[in-house]
């Protein structure tokens, strides 16, 4: 099964001009522990062709959620900067297996 297909929201946005967020929401705690165990550091930064120490995952068990922090690759707004808002940025793990 994909993360699409698993995780009820898969959403991305800027923390500031130069930070990203991935926000994905499970909706029940069996869905939340595959893509816990699917989701590491070292697997969103092959995705996004970073070096996997600029990945943070953080697991947030109350909610159900993961929120994925990283370093974007031009400050928002920059030129040649694709996506101000960081709003598309998510899709790259969108078919990760979990």
């Amino acid at each position: 099964m994909q993360l699409s297909e698993l995780a009820r929201v898969v959403r991305s946005k800027n923390a500031g001009p130069t930070q990203l967020t991935i926000d994905v929401l499970f909706a029940d705690k069996a869905g939340f522990a595959r893509g816990l165990k699917a989701l590491t550091a070292a697997v969103v930064a092959q995705r996004y062709g970073r070096a996997e120490t600029d990945i943070q995952v953080l697991s947030v068990p109350a909610a159900l959620a993961l929120k994925i922090v990283m370093p974007r690759a031009e400050p928002a707004g920059s030129p040649g900067d694709r996506d101000v808002y960081g709003a598309q940025q998510h899709a790259p793990l969108l078919d990760i297996e979990v």
